[in-house]
């Protein structure tokens, strides 16, 4: 492929001027079950420059210790083979290479200014998180995660780490939201106490500049009141709580990125109707309490499996948020299905990410859709977003 030998001259420039690249990470696997994401790093080994590449494939991670040169066909290799999405960081340039369906390559190269200020080179160095672990983040502190001194409290820490995951998720969609093009407008279905909606408008806002206008939705009135109170103190003019229910909801003009976060059973439903409805650029959703395929799950050739309710619930949990998927798919978008956080920490651990595709609103596959036929007939369901995402054509 010409591009892909464009791109591996791309990188070598970088290594023959000697510009440092401060960290890569391939993601967007082709094949999720054959690996996840693909990040590299400098490190320093016997003081001599090096890359550490750290694989991960399920739920282990694997590394391997490669010189300068061997980086850009790493690269360009696993961006061939397994990846469809690069973002990398050298001294003075940023890059950006997107893989379409169609094996399209989008290559976006930028140049910064030099970047090495305080870069820790070394071996062994502690967990970099998007939002820093020693100094005060103002919504932290408000929240009680950090305190004045920005010190996470420990209390609080597998909280941090459950922020800072979900930011990763939002870095890897930034491609998707463009700056320059108007104000955009985020919707947030069930935010509860607000902890990861106030780190999206941080990280969007504050860290990245983005022109933004996030609303949180919830029932509560008083968790409300508390959270647009918060919102106010630290001057987030951009960020605003209403009391609502996703399922009645009016919104006015265009919405770029709907996120809907342990919203439960069917309620996850009616937000991805609603992101569809509006067209939004980006969904991300945690589904919650899928208790409506556990109620009509009913499979002769898995009755075995089925008698036992432990098993029966969580299969049943797979198998709502997959047909959730599939269905976006069909209406659109690339989907993913993807770890949130460690099963050690909660059991409601799956992320749905959606990213329109081609700016089309509709197109779905015939093949998608009799397979999906299929499985309802065999499983005897009858999802309620695919009853509602037809009330929407």
């Amino acid at each position: 492929m010409k591009l892909m030998e464009k791109l591996r001259q791309v990188l070598m420039k970088y290594i023959e001027q000697n510009e440092l690249i401060l960290g890569a990470t391939l993601s967007n696997p082709r094949d999720r079950e054959r690996i996840q994401k693909l990040r590299i790093r400098p490190v320093l080994r016997k003081e001599a420059l090096s890359y550490q590449a750290e694989r991960f494939v399920g739920t282990k991670a694997y590394h391997q210790n490669l010189s300068p040169d061997e980086l850009p066909p790493l690269i360009t290799e696993a961006l061939a083979a397994d990846f469809r999405q690069l973002e990398l960081s050298a001294e003075r340039h940023k890059l950006t290479v997107l893989v379409s369906r169609k094996g399209k390559l989008t290559i976006k190269e930028q140049e910064v200014l030099a970047q090495t200020k305080d870069l820790d080179l070394s071996h062994n160095k502690q967990k970099q998180y998007i939002l820093p672990q020693d100094k005060p983040v103002p919504f932290l502190v408000a929240l009680g995660v950090q305190n004045a001194e920005g010190k996470v409290l420990k209390a609080k820490y597998d909280k941090f780490r459950q922020i800072n995951r979900y930011l990763e998720f939002v870095r890897d969609i930034l491609p998707n939201l463009p700056k320059g093009e108007g104000q955009l407008k985020i919707i947030d279905f069930g935010c509860g106490k607000s902890y990861l909606t106030f780190a999206l408008y941080y990280y969007l806002k504050i860290m990245n500049g983005y022109d933004i206008a996030v609303v949180g939705l919830d029932l509560k009135t008083d968790v409300i009141a508390d959270c647009q109170a918060l919102a106010d103190k630290l001057g987030y003019n951009g960020l605003k709580f209403e009391v609502g229910e996703i399922g009645s909801y009016k919104n006015n003009g265009c919405v770029d990125m709907v996120v809907t976060l342990h919203a439960c059973d069917t309620a996850t439903d009616y937000a991805l109707a609603r992101a569809v409805q509006w067209n939004a650029r980006v969904i991300l959703s945690v589904p919650c309490c899928q208790h409506e395929m556990n109620r009509q799950l009913a499979c002769d050739a898995l009755a075995l499996v089925l008698r036992y309710g432990l098993v029966k619930e969580r299969m049943a949990a797979l198998m709502t948020d997959a047909v959730r998927a599939n269905l976006l798919e069909q209406y659109g978008y690339d989907t993913q299905i993807l770890e949130f956080i460690d099963m050690e920490h909660t059991p409601k651990n799956i992320l749905i990410r959606a990213v329109r595709k081609n700016h089309m609103k509709y197109h779905a596959g015939a093949k998608m859709q009799e397979e999906l036929a299929l499985l309802e007939e065999f499983l005897h369901i009858s999802p309620t977003l695919q009853t509602l995402l037809e009330q929407v054509e």
